[in-house]
């Protein structure tokens, strides 16, 4: 189809990417068109935080010369011809919807050609053309943005660091490398390649950006069903693909469920990530997230794609039919592979047992036994005390890693280093904040690909944290925050030296941990806010055994 202009119509119900924010937001725009113009391979060149330079070449159909300058007209499109086709859009977005807007920006230039004899440079700055041109050139498009913001200063001075903005710019193609796995994505910063995806298959492209451990391990998902109560299994007909990292592959954040509908990738895909994750059950640990790449195929009309200014999530005619079908086949999946970790039974201690709070007496609990490795039962006063020595021996660490970190965590080397997989942009981050790193006792260093050696790790009580931890620091810090504020990061770091379930405390050790615990400056909360200690009153015994609540 020609790129035209929409009637007023048309005009009027589009809320999509009108706006450009930031450097990933230029970037999701040039992605979205080189896959609606049918691309095999793209590659996206980035200089510095994205506002110097912004390319993305692709070997789509391209366009011919009349479409190349109408591309650049606000409401241009070549993918729809009016508003009754916006309920039925099965593309990723507008060519030339986004072009403007970017244009209007920068310094832009396209070159483009749809197999003819030459090609076609249109040439703009400030949304206004200053040329159109032949060129010589293969076939597809190639759309090159400089001086991002050159004429909105105020928008320029909003973004966050270099660091961080191409980090979004790194998690925004990774995720779009790992959706849309058909398709060889390549990611070029300041000359220097960071991702490359070969376009063979979803385990393929998650070996390149998550690694060999976690791809190898991955469990695929692939399960097809209906949604949509009333509606004809062709109209309801939903597909479920993917690939599904073992429940022992966490990471502290959501960002790592990969959600995609018909092939667009989604930011914001709160209630099927969520149902993702459902569908692991209690094979994750409290409090950790998945690797997971789930995507979601189904007929153009039952997805709205312009719910969202950025087209960061979609409407769905029957969204809880829909999330329960992905719950559905990822529990499926994962039932009949062979999994690499068990899920740990849960205790529900149940309402006879209270959080302890306030001012207490733990420096003077008597230690009077263990319960299944994982419990200190204590004697404080008359209450009986039950300890979770885990969650106190992380309240413990965090608070001595707080005090400690603007002097550097204790560390001990590993011998030998031990080697740990990361995303692109987790790379780049353990390469840029070496010493935000080593000042919380991590020392590493990219490897190669996604592999990073790691040479030491935080020790802040004496129990080394595992390699793996390095993941979750890295996680933390590419969100752009530096040292403070810091909770977070800091509490999940003391999770992972922390006394596990099953790990034997003798008395003395309880006793010091007790101890520890006490001088903490909120001893009865660990730093993710699950209680430490839990006190049963004599009353509460007498009632079960139908006695008077009576000291004897």
């Amino acid at each position: 189809m020609t790129v035209e202009r929409l009637d007023a119509a048309a005009r009027n119900r589009i809320a999509a990417g009108e706006v450009v924010t930031r450097p990933a937001r230029v970037v999701a725009e040039l992605l979205d068109n080189a896959l609606d113009a049918g691309a095999d391979r793209i590659e996206v060149s980035v200089a510095g935080d994205g506002t110097d330079l912004v390319r993305v070449r692709d070997d789509g159909h391209g366009m011919a010369r009349g479409d190349a300058r109408r591309a650049l007209e606000r409401h241009a499109t070549s993918k729809i011809r009016g508003a009754a086709e916006l309920d039925a859009v099965d593309t990723l977005g507008f060519r030339g919807e986004a072009l403007p807007a970017v244009a209007s920006v920068s310094r832009l230039e396209l070159e483009t050609n749809n197999g003819g004899d030459e090609g076609t440079r249109v040439v703009a700055a400030g949304g206004t053309v200053e040329s159109v041109e032949p060129v010589a050139r293969g076939r597809g498009t190639t759309v090159t943005v400089r001086d991002l913001f050159f004429n909105r200063e105020p928008r320029r001075e909003s973004l966050a660091g270099p660091r961080t903005e191409f980090g979004r710019i790194s998690d925004l193609v990774a995720r779009y490398a790992c959706c849309r796995p058909d398709v060889a994505v390549r990611l070029v910063h300041d000359d220097r390649e960071t991702l490359s995806t070969p376009g063979t298959g979803v385990r393929d492209a998650v070996l390149a950006v998550y690694g060999r451990d976690v791809a190898r391990a991955a469990t695929a998902v692939e399960a097809a069903g209906t949604a949509g109560a009333g509606e004809s299994d062709a109209d309801g007909a939903v597909r479920v693909r993917g690939l599904l990292a073992a429940p022992s592959t966490t990471r502290a954040s959501t960002d790592h469920v990969h959600v995609a509908v018909r092939g667009r990738p989604l930011s914001a895909a709160g209630a099927l990530r969520d149902a993702a994750e459902r569908g692991y059950g209690s094979l994750l640990p409290d409090g950790r997230h998945p690797v997971a790449v789930v995507r979601v195929g189904l007929p153009a009309g039952a997805v709205d794609p312009n719910v969202h200014p950025a087209k960061e999530r979609v409407g769905l005619r029957d969204a809880e039919a829909v999330a329960a079908a992905v719950e559905r086949a990822v529990a499926d999946a994962l039932s009949t592979a062979d999994l690499a970790r068990v899920a740990e039974t849960s205790t529900d201690l149940g309402d006879a047992l209270a959080p302890v709070d306030g001012d207490g007496p733990l420096a003077a609990a008597r230690v009077v036994g263990g319960y299944r490795e994982r419990y200190l039962l204590c004697e404080a006063d008359d209450d009986l005390l039950v300890v979770d020595q885990h969650a106190a021996h992380e309240r413990v660490n965090y608070e001595r890693l707080r005090a400690a970190v603007d002097e550097g965590v204790p560390s001990r080397r590993l011998d030998p280093p031990a080697t740990v997989d990361l995303d692109p942009g987790g790379v780049e981050t353990v390469r840029e904040r070496a010493d935000a790193l080593a000042r919380l006792g991590f020392e590493a260093e990219p490897f190669g690909g996604t592999a990073v050696r790691v040479r030491a790790t935080p020790a802040p009580f004496g129990r080394a944290a595992s390699p793996d931890a390095l993941g979750d620091a890295v996680d933390a810090l590419r969100g752009g925050a530096d040292p403070d504020p810091r909770a977070d990061r800091l509490a999940d770091l003391a999770c992972h030296p922390s006394l596990r379930a099953g790990d034997e405390v003798d008395e003395a050790d309880a006793r010091r941990l007790l101890d520890a615990l006490a001088a903490c400056e909120q001893p009865y909360a660990c730093p993710h806010g699950r209680p430490t200690a839990l006190s049963v009153a004599p009353a509460t015994l007498a009632r079960g055994f139908e006695r008077a609540p009576t000291r004897e």
